[in-house]
């Protein structure tokens, strides 16, 4: 099936007007494409970039200055330290948690700081946002939380189970949901800009590490707009996976470097041949709408529950899964084509 890659998952958006809205990672790729989304369709009370980095808040705050945005604000703080959020939090409405140790080799070589922010990190956002009385926190996970076979996959499915376990917790004050989806068109240290760079500094080849290699796709701006989505849908203790498009790396590398050779370098420790996004084992509680797929809680998540114990879910239009069902990027019903990868690739100054 030839792909539907400009779904925009613009469907239940909620008005942000007047909310107080914090984000994690805020000056990550994530961060800054969800800070200016919300800057452009919404009036936000207080808009909080929240990161350690002094120097990117410097210079998002030249992009985003508070003389023009009045409900900008730029914290530097860390989300290991928690009473530095639960500072932070005060008085804030909405939580997207995008702040994560993010690549695998490094943490794979220091795997302490690995821990520190992806799970205790995720400890500290659930317990600062309950004792604050934050409304809706949302976090962004990974595909490779599902099955993981490195120790980021392995932190971020400990992370997404912190936050569906949230729920638990929070007495209804505060609602917990997770966002899984796969690579991110053009995100920093992703293959494309690898491949750019490669191209422009006149490579003979592009270094493939398996030619059988599939990768789910999404840009960043269907990655905010599904953000923003699950924040209208959310109930709690939920994963929202979207529904996006496979591609081959081999194709993906005949779009940036037509006619170059493709040199087979070997797979590198703790990399996949195919990404997951839903397991089997997550099938069974997984229920498909138009444009994404919904896992449900497998254990008790307080009134949260009822929702999906009750089939409120199916009146919202979700329909469980067969049996059997899961999520993989090379059984995928949807894949790019050359030209869409072209157009895409183009869009984004890639390719010419």
């Amino acid at each position: 099936m030839t792909s539907s890659f400009l779904r925009d998952f613009s469907s239940n958006i909620p008005s942000l007007d007047g909310k107080s809205i914090l984000v994690t990672g805020g000056t990550g790729s994530f961060g800054k494409a969800f800070i200016k989304r919300v800057l452009e369709q919404f009036k936000p009370k207080r808009l909080i970039v929240f990161s350690r980095d002094e120097l990117k808040q410097y210079e998002m705050e030249q992009e985003f200055p508070q003389s023009q945005y009045e409900c900008m604000r730029y914290f530097i703080g860390d989300v290991r330290d928690y009473n530095r959020l639960t500072m932070a939090l005060r008085e804030v409405d909405i939580v997207v948690h995008a702040a994560a140790m993010k690549h695998v080799s490094a943490a794979e070589y220091n795997p302490f700081e690995c821990i520190h922010t992806n799970v205790i990190g995720a400890e500290n956002i659930v317990r600062a946002s309950i004792h604050c009385g934050v409304e809706k926190v949302i976090a962004l996970s990974t595909d490779k939380a599902a099955n993981p076979i490195n120790l980021y996959g392995a932190s971020k499915l400990a992370s997404d189970k912190i936050f569906t376990a949230g729920n638990n917790m929070s007495s209804d004050t505060t609602r917990f949901c997770v966002v899984r989806y796969g690579n991110v068109l053009g995100s920093r240290g992703s293959v494309i800009p690898f491949f750019q760079k490669l191209i422009q500094n006149g490579t003979d080849h592009l270094p493939i590490t398996d030619p059988r290699m599939t990768r789910f796709w999404i840009t960043i701006d269907q990655g905010v707009s599904f953000v923003l989505s699950c924040l209208g849908s959310m109930v709690g203790a939920e994963i929202f996976v979207p529904k996006i498009p496979s591609m081959k790396i081999t194709d993906l590398a005949e779009c940036m470097g037509p006619g170059l050779e493709q040199r087979v370098i070997g797979i590198r420790p703790g990399e996949k041949i195919h990404e997951v996004l839903i397991t089997a084992d997550d099938g069974r509680s997984t229920y498909e709408f138009d444009d994404r797929y919904v896992i449900g809680p497998s254990f008790d998540c307080g009134s949260s529950g009822a929702y999906w114990a009750s089939g409120d879910i199916a009146a919202q239009g979700g329909k469980l899964v067969e049996e059997g069902f899961s999520y993989h990027s090379d059984t995928s019903d949807e894949w790019l084509n050359l030209d869409d990868m072209k157009t895409l690739l183009n869009d984004w100054g890639f390719i010419d």
